[in-house]
């Protein structure tokens, strides 16, 4: 029996680079995407395993619901929350729903797939999650001079960071893997439907992008950023983070006094 991956975002990009990757490996695939023509083309373009297409938005909770249970019902030895959306804008040009949509994507799906696949894998004693971010979780100190603006963003990305390494702290020991992949600027359609021109800038695959995870997983790497080639950058990074973290007291900061 082959091993099952469920791929969201898996018609197009780095989604569909896991998908390709993981068929040829020898994968059975629950693939998600909203376009049905493109799950079709990915069925057809691996007829040596099982791809289960699944056509939902994540952007919606019906979307969210209709797949997880389908991961809760299902032997989900590998999940790859990819999906993603971005509506890049300044936060108060924003529309409403299109901030509901980002949070309901990268934050509210990424984490009730994971805990739906989870119990399945903690009995199992074994599996893997990769929550696909971007190094854009980082760039919260940016000053206002860096565009474009992508607070909502920025800040989801930077909680599926976060959530992912603490869920790999909560599940140390069980055999259940959690990676948060974190690329840079990739060639895909990401950008373009946000009406963004990448075209004249160096951008990584999304092959190579799944090259890194997958050895990453291998390294044992919970934060893995295929664009780091100096990975004692965030060695740094994560260092400052807990000695902010661990250099609270709970008396009153001497510059906060009058």
């Amino acid at each position: 029996m082959n091993a099952l991956a469920l791929v969201t975002g898996a018609t197009s990009g780095i989604g569909r680079a896991f998908a390709d990757r993981l068929a040829a490996d020898g994968y059975d695939l629950i693939a998600v995407g909203r376009d049905t023509a493109r799950l079709a083309d990915l069925v057809a373009s691996h007829p040596n395993v099982t791809v289960r297409p699944l056509a939902a938005d994540l952007a919606t909770p019906d979307g969210i619901e209709k797949v997880a249970a389908a991961a809760a019902a299902e032997p989900v030895d590998l999940l790859v929350n990819n999906a993603g959306v971005a509506h890049y804008m300044p936060f108060a040009e924003l529309p409403a729903h299109r901030a509901a949509e980002v949070v309901n994507v990268k934050i509210l799906a990424a984490t009730l797939l994971a805990r739906a696949v989870l119990g399945g894998m903690l009995d199992r004693g074994a599996g893997t999650i990769i929550n696909v971010g971007g190094m854009i979780a980082f760039s919260g100190p940016a000053p206002s001079s860096v565009t474009p603006r992508r607070a909502v963003y920025g800040g989801a990305l930077a909680y599926l960071l976060a959530f992912s390494q603490l869920l790999a702290a909560e599940l140390e020991g069980t055999g259940v893997r959690v990676q948060a992949l974190l690329p840079g600027v990739v060639a895909t359609e990401f950008h373009t439907r946000q009406g963004i021109d990448l075209s004249g800038i160096p951008r990584m695959s999304a092959e190579d992008v799944v090259t890194a995870s997958l050895r990453g997983l291998e390294l044992g790497e919970t934060v893995t950023a295929p664009g780091v080639a100096d990975p004692s950058l965030l060695d740094a990074a994560f260092a400052a983070s807990l000695a902010a973290f661990g250099g609270q007291r709970p008396e009153l900061a001497a510059r906060y006094r009058s």
